[in-house]
């Protein structure tokens, strides 16, 4: 079933990501696909991340991204946050704002997961074409 949530969250999602790099991966397919691990899996995905923090229009898309990595990143879940590092890139986010955040997560999730997001990070740019100095 889909919810109003889940629709605003998907529409949200599909707003963010169809730019020139969109062709990365097809979101909506990497989101459909987790219906076969679980029935409700993608509806967490979209509704939580893009139905409710990107809808908030008191912070500017930069910052929902920036929220949404740094929760994401607690919660150890990588394929959802390599969309959300990919959707960083996408509204504007430096790769030092990015790095940057998942370093203030240390204190409060640990060194591992932080050091799985910055792999993550490194992964998207390299399928995005930017180099470290590039993405400056």
């Amino acid at each position: 079933m889909t919810t109003d949530r889940y629709q605003r969250g998907l529409d949200r999602m599909m707003e963010l990501v169809s730019t020139e790099h969109a062709n990365t991966f097809d979101h909506a397919k990497l989101v459909e696909s987790y219906k076969e691990l679980d029935p409700d899996l993608s509806d967490y995905i979209v509704s939580f991340a893009f139905g409710d923090i990107y809808s908030r229009t008191a912070l500017t898309q930069q910052e929902q991204t920036m929220v949404t990595i740094s929760t994401l990143v607690a919660l150890g879940t990588e394929p959802q946050l390599k969309l959300h590092i990919n959707t960083g890139f996408t509204v504007g986010l430096s790769k030092e704002k990015i790095v940057g955040a998942l370093i203030h997560c240390i204190p409060y999730i640990g060194f591992p997961r932080v050091l799985n997001a910055l792999t993550l990070v490194k992964e998207v740019m390299a399928e995005r074409g930017l180099t470290p100095e590039a993405a400056d």
